[in-house]
């Protein structure tokens, strides 16, 4: 008996062919059919077939012509923008931050929404997505995707929020609320995942396909890239670093009790700020501490040494674990302590442990929740426009 033939090869490679030809047109920018050939390895006429449907679904368009030899100018194609749209939110405890991004990446328009005077996040979240669509002249039924970044454990299974300490009415059920609201598929996140994201994407960890990144801000949290994908963890707490126990914090077996886990404890901004108050550099907020800590030279040593020796707990328990070669400090607090505080703390974990990874410092100059949360929907929003072209 023959083997079945297995349906729909043509139009599998129909659909392969035009997913490689949008993501050069992405890549390359503008090119011509003929470029288009040469790159994908087509023949004139399945190229030029391939750009007409691509045109026909509205998914390239003529941006002007090549100049070349004899004959006419060849028309070149690039992706149309506006073939469809994303939305990344990034939510804090006093604000929610919204960007609009078409399908090229290009972002084109942000809102703010403050979250001080509501008790309502679904009306705040519709507000700030249909505001940041509507600033950039898209339908609101042209975004393919909202992804929202949050601090706290999102559920793996459900992808629910299943605890956020600072953001108290983000609850379980908040997401099938958000998606009958906005008619659209949206995603949470943890805002931690979503700021390595951005550094795999375009900053220190670029290339990296293991790496970790610690991020030291109000709290104290880490995310776990592994073979470029983020590990989550069965419940969605890998990374939830604060409740490492440390000598020195209390361990509280009482959930009511765990307003500052142990590790935030010793390495959270108030007891950064308080280190450097003590040695001599007191300040409003612990990043604008440890910056003036950096600035002053061999005067603000000691007080880097002290936070870097703090840090160094978490990121050497990581590091034996998981012995990854690359180490990124974020957050406001890592990012202001510099390259100073980066080699101290690579060098205390070196001292303390067997592995010695590379620390360094953030490379994503700002916003990196919310450029972490536009790059998820963005590979979601291309795989599924991109991934149907063929009907």
């Amino acid at each position: 008996m023959s083997a079945p033939r297995l349906p729909g090869t043509p139009r599998l490679l129909r659909a392969l062919n035009d997913r490689a030809a949008l993501e050069l047109l992405l890549a390359r920018g503008p090119l011509t059919r003929s470029q288009l050939g040469v790159l994908t390895g087509l023949s004139k006429v399945t190229a030029s077939q391939l750009v007409e449907r691509l045109e026909e679904r509205g998914l390239v368009t003529r941006v002007g012509e090549q100049a070349g030899g004899r004959g006419p100018n060849a028309q070149l194609y690039a992706v149309r923008p506006a073939s469809a749209h994303v939305v990344g939110v990034d939510v804090g405890p006093d604000r929610v931050v919204a960007a609009c991004a078409d399908i090229t990446g290009g972002v084109t328009a942000r809102v703010e929404q403050s979250t001080r005077d509501t008790d309502d996040p679904v009306g705040v979240v519709h507000n700030a997505v249909v505001q940041a669509a509507g600033s950039a002249d898209a339908q609101l039924t042209s975004v393919r995707r909202v992804v929202l970044g949050t601090p706290g454990l999102v559920d793996p299974a459900t992808g629910d929020i299943t605890f956020a300490f600072n953001l108290p009415r983000w609850h379980r059920g908040l997401l099938a609320a958000l998606r009958e609201d906005l008619h659209t598929p949206v995603v949470f996140e943890n805002d931690v995942n979503l700021a390595a994201v951005a550094e795999a994407q375009s900053g220190a960890a670029h290339g990296v396909r293991d790496f970790v990144m610690l991020w030291a801000d109000i709290g104290v949290g880490l995310a776990i890239m592994l073979g470029g994908r983020l590990h989550h963890g069965s419940t969605g707490a890998a990374g939830e670093i604060g409740y490492l126990p440390v000598s020195g914090a209390p361990v509280y077996r009482d959930a009511t009790r765990r307003t500052m886990p142990p590790f935030g404890q010793l390495a959270g901004a108030e007891a950064i700020r308080t280190v450097a108050g003590e040695g001599g550099f007191p300040a409003a907020t612990a990043a604008d501490a440890v910056r003036a800590a950096s600035a002053a030279g061999a005067a603000g040593g000691p007080v880097l040494d002290e936070v870097a020796r703090r840090l160094a707990l978490g990121v050497a328990a990581t590091c034996v674990v998981l012995d990854p070669p690359l180490v990124v400090l974020a957050g406001e607090v890592g990012r202001a302590g510099g390259e100073a505080l980066a080699q101290r703390v690579g060098q205390e974990v070196a001292a303390i442990t067997p592995v010695a990874p590379k620390v360094v410092v953030t490379e994503v100059p700002e916003e990196p929740v919310l450029r972490g949360a536009l790059a998820v929907a963005l590979d979601a929003a291309r795989d599924e426009v991109f991934g149907s072209t063929v009907g």
